[in-house]
């Protein structure tokens, strides 16, 4: 067994796929183009200080002690999902663990043997392993080919008791967008489909108020589940879904990923909602990040203008040799290598944040 493991890293080594965790290099003086930190709220430090003092002012648990149909502390996180409640009406909120436990969980209770999910070809691998132990038949669509979604639903959703439709708003290794509007006509089409949205990348910094893109879409009522994440823009941890009262309940009955896990510590969920309460009067920073979008763009040579940006490389070792060369600069840009993304278009994966004043020059060659 030893000898496998040895054979199969020494693989990934001479593919350039072999990842180690990085050593800490926050205090190093880096400009750093990795984080997901898009509304630098994570950089805040004096929004930082308020968190703790009212963590300790108000002798918050730093642990929940069991799951959350157990756990003694729930004022917390009832107050973290009126809020978010508030920000998408009609609808209630569920929180979890973190994004990868929402999509694993929701997507396994929604979905069984009996459904045909229909899903972007690059949606995240939580989507991905939801689909997985929900046992549904997966079938995926060109990346934002509605004709060969419409196409897909048309010739196989007649066999299938339910359709889940699954797509990102905002795709975190591409930074492009999807068209909610054409995936809510295409939905409409067939009576029963759900169509589920990802927008753990546009949470905090796309739509009104930083909502996300769903609710700026005037086909908001047709998008069945939405999902977001604390631990990117809002500098928290953890995620929720924004769903019906029924399909809420739906969850809380069904969701192993929340029925079976510790929950968060009702600190963190109080720092979630400060963050988020922080986040809806953003709009100059937002701004800001949209002009560091496009600034990114003219350096790249691309026209996407969005807080994240892809230099596709399509070679992993190169990726590697180039985001050394960035280093060099002052600049931290780390490779993504197979199997983040597909074989043939490794790169470089730039994501800006609204706390950076301005973005230096650099070269790439």
């Amino acid at each position: 067994m030893k000898e496998s493991f040895a054979t199969a890293l020494s693989a990934l080594s001479q593919q350039g796929n072999l990842r180690r965790i990085p050593e800490d290099n926050a205090s190093e003086g880096l400009l750093d183009l990795s984080s997901n930190d898009y509304l630098g709220l994570g950089q805040d430090r004096a929004f930082r200080r308020y968190l703790l003092e009212y963590a300790l002012e108000h002798e918050l648990p730093v642990s929940a002690s069991a799951s959350r149909l157990l756990a003694a502390h729930q004022e917390e996180f009832t107050r973290l999902e009126r809020l978010l409640g508030t920000l998408y009406p009609g609808r209630n909120a569920l929180t979890f663990n973190s994004g990868y436990h929402a999509n694993t969980g929701i997507i396994s209770a929604l979905a069984d043997r009996s459904t045909l999910v229909l899903a972007d070809r690059l949606v995240h691998a939580s989507i991905i392993d939801g689909i997985v132990l929900s046992r549904a038949q997966m079938v995926r669509f060109r990346h934002n080919d509605y004709a060969h979604l419409r196409e897909l639903l048309d010739t196989k959703g007649k066999d299938f008791a339910s359709v889940l439709i699954i797509a990102e708003s905002v795709y975190s290794m591409d930074g492009d967008k999807a068209d909610i509007d054409e995936l809510a006509r295409i939905k409409r089409t067939h009576p029963g489909a759900l169509l589920y949205i990802d927008e753990a990348h546009a949470f905090g910094v796309e739509g009104p108020q930083g909502r996300g893109c769903a609710v700026a879409s005037s086909y908001y009522q047709d998008v069945d589940v939405i999902v977001g994440t604390f631990g990117k823009a809002i500098a928290s941890a953890g995620a929720f879904a924004a769903v019906a009262h029924e399909v809420r309940e739906y969850l809380v009955n069904r969701a192993r990923s929340l029925i079976f896990s510790t929950a968060l510590p009702p600190a963190v969920a109080a720092w979630s909602r400060l963050s988020i309460e922080k986040m809806l009067g953003m709009d100059a920073e937002r701004e800001h990040l949209c002009q560091l979008g496009q600034e990114l763009s003219a350096q790249l040579g691309n026209s996407l203008g969005s807080h994240i940006q892809p230099y596709i490389v399509g070679d992993a070792q190169r990726a590697v040799e180039l985001s050394q060369q960035l280093l060099s600069q002052g600049i931290k840009v780390l490779p993504i290598r197979t199997p983040t993304v597909p074989p043939g278009t490794e790169r470089l994966r730039f994501s800006l944040s609204a706390a950076i004043s301005h973005l230096p020059r650099f070269t790439i060659n």
